[in-house]
């Protein structure tokens, strides 16, 4: 089983004591940028770093009367603090706390989905892997169309959880930045040193620009890499789920020994992990939405994208940890149904081979017009006639007038769709 992250990892990094503390990280070190450059005395410095407490509670209950967050922990650190408090938030606007602090939560979020990531591609690797040469039905519009191997399938998810996961990692850099620049971001009572300083203590780059916050494109972008891989897990979720009907059978969740499927249909196995995944999918792509409806503040700044960001950030990352985390198990533990995906693969009664038998005749010597309704003529008639393709290709006059019976049956050879497989598998390092 592949070691992964859990829901309550994640959570941590979005409850209040993580969140003040980066607050008070933020707040230290650009105490410290400011002691450097002889603006705060060394030794209060010192005692704003002993004595810098704070209690979310005491927090909460002074923000009651103030209505200001930053405000209200600002006055429970100097309660601890005492004289030398004067000094802190020195030059500082809250937005300067908040983003770059909301930049650490985040950045340390996407390190968990990145990892989650990884974990559900190496599970989608393995079943590539394994099988990779095991024939199943290809279908377009959910009609049957030509022959495919389940591993291909599996390896066409791999990749595209290959592009998410750049996505990600793109999304990580672009959100790993801070900003100190005070009010409207003019640097007016704070050295840009201070910005410098205090992001490359927290391993953030600079903003460089801003306004009196950093701008919400980053913050859109994010979301809407996380959205873009929760819309993967969907895909994929909706493949089983359309494998798993009852006339198909060819993949089932795994239904563990004691689970229930109905509460009044005890027969039922039902694919309730993707049926979940893909609701969720849903909340993603909104809170995504939501992100990029946030972008355009006025001026400045407002705080109309706050109180959004307080849900969806946290939400989002969450969100898709858990989907991830999901997601990966029902791929390690999916039951493949081998011998139905060959069944299946004979439904048509050999009408998947029409394309391979229409190629043939235009090879030898048909236009491509004349091949294609002589074939689709014998296709019409096996659906009417329930006959069999092959055993009606052999009696068209038309067909054998170019083709021999050895030529018409090598049209119908399984291997044949499935030869290029391992080309695939190579160019995608697999």
């Amino acid at each position: 089983m592949i070691e992964r992250y859990t829901r309550p990892e994640i959570a941590k990094i979005w409850q209040d004591e993580n969140r003040f503390q980066k607050m008070l990280d933020v707040e230290i070190l650009a105490t410290e940028a400011f002691t450097a450059h002889g603006m705060v005395p060394s030794e209060a410095l010192e005692v704003i770093k002993k004595k810098a407490k704070f209690n979310v509670e005491r927090i909460n209950e002074i923000e009651a009367k103030t209505n200001h967050d930053v405000v209200a922990f600002i006055k429970n650190l100097s309660e601890n603090i005492g004289e030398e408090a004067k000094y802190l938030h020195f030059g500082l606007t809250s937005s300067d706390i908040l983003d770059t602090a909301l930049s650490v939560q985040m950045a340390e979020a996407m390190d968990i989905l990145i990892e989650g990531t990884k974990n559900l591609m190496e599970a989608l690797k393995q079943k590539a892997i394994e099988y990779k040469d095991t024939p199943m039905i290809g279908r377009s519009h959910g009609v049957h169309a030509e022959p495919t191997s389940f591993g291909l399938k599996m390896a066409l998810f791999y990749k595209e959880a290959e592009r998410g996961l750049k996505r990600l990692e793109a999304a990580k850099e672009v959100i790993s930045a801070g900003k100190i620049s005070g009010s409207v971001g003019t640097f007016a009572n704070v050295d840009p040193f201070v910005e410098e300083y205090v992001c490359e203590k927290l391993g953030l780059k600079p903003a460089g620009v801003s306004s009196q916050v950093l701008q919400r494109d980053r913050h859109a972008e994010y979301l809407n890499a996380i959205a873009l891989v929760g819309a993967t897990l969907e895909k994929l979720a909706v493949e089983v789920r359309g494998l798993q009907k009852t006339e198909i059978g060819e993949v089932q969740e795994y239904f563990a020994s004691g689970q229930t499927g109905s509460s009044s249909m005890p027969h039922k196995k039902n694919p309730i992990i993707c049926e979940r995944v893909t609701g969720l999918a849903r909340v993603l792509r909104g809170n995504a939405m939501a992100a990029i409806e946030n972008v355009a503040l006025w001026h400045e700044r407002d705080i109309s994208h706050s109180s959004v960001e307080r849900i969806i950030v946290p939400d989002s990352t969450i969100l898709l940890d858990y989907m991830l985390d999901k997601m990966t198990t029902l791929v390690e533990k999916l039951v493949v149904n081998k011998e139905k995906m060959l069944k299946n693969i004979g439904a048509t009664r050999g009408l998947i081979y029409s394309q391979h038998l229409m190629l043939g005749l235009i090879r030898k010597g048909a236009t491509r017009m004349e091949a294609y309704d002589i074939i689709q003529t014998i296709s019409l008639d096996v659906y009417d006639k329930h006959g069999n393709f092959k055993d009606f290709s052999f009696k068209n006059k038309d067909v054998n007038k170019y083709m021999t019976e050895q030529e018409i049956e090598e049209c119908f050879d399984l291997k044949y769709h499935l030869r290029h497989i391992d080309t695939v598998f190579k160019n995608i390092g697999l």
